[in-house]
């Protein structure tokens, strides 16, 4: 609930390992609904669950570094990137690896120690990326990572997130409201409209 509104209602749908997006309108619950799958909101009522458990019984803490969220606005903390990175490293007790993270995000290692007030948007969300790869999450969830990019920046970062499922077989879910961007990036799709899942599966089917 939001206020009186109901966001989701009766929703229940499958993510599978691989790339997911969820596609929808503005205001449909798309972001709402990526919460719920690392503890940053908990359900009303049903049961949400990762590997067979339900979230419920996880720490939440644990769960976000296993299933690592990056917001569509950058969050980062003042100071370096390499900084950023270093922190999230030491939260799930990895050792730190900046100019690496930086690599795997599209980012060139030369910025760790770059100030991150000092980053362009496009920067911000790369930043952001190698700051949860540090992190070494089995699932990234990106609440439209390229929605206030221009076409190159948005290609460059559709372009990293195809690199990194190859080199790290990590899983995606890709919150989206363009259907192409859907397309380019998803093996599976679920399209939500006034805050109910009205198709879900694999996207030929899906977005046909």
């Amino acid at each position: 609930m939001r206020g009186e509104r109901r966001v989701l209602d009766a929703v229940s749908a499958e993510i599978p390992e691989g790339a997911t997006a969820i596609v929808g309108p503005s205001g449909a619950g798309k972001s709402t609904l990526l919460r719920l799958l690392n503890r940053l909101a908990d359900p009303d009522s049903g049961i949400v669950s990762y590997r067979d458990r339900p979230l419920v019984s996880y720490d939440p803490l644990e769960l976000r570094r296993q299933v690592s969220l990056v917001p569509q606005l950058p969050a980062l903390l003042e100071g370096t990137v390499a900084s950023n990175v270093a922190y999230a490293a030491r939260l799930a007790g990895k050792e730190a690896d900046p100019k690496r993270c930086l690599r795997l995000a599209g980012l060139d290692p030369g910025f760790a120690e770059r100030e991150v007030d000092k980053l362009s948007v496009g920067e911000q969300q790369r930043a952001m990326l190698g700051r949860a790869l540090a992190q070494e999450p089995a699932v990234l969830l990106l609440d439209e990572p390229t929605s206030a990019l221009d076409q190159a920046a948005r290609d460059a970062i559709e372009a990293t997130l195809a690199r990194l499922r190859r080199e790290l077989e990590i899983s995606i879910v890709l919150v989206s409201h363009d259907p192409e961007q859907a397309r380019r990036l998803g093996d599976w799709v679920v399209r939500i409209e006034d805050g109910r899942v009205v198709d879900a599966g694999p996207l030929a089917e899906a977005m046909a």
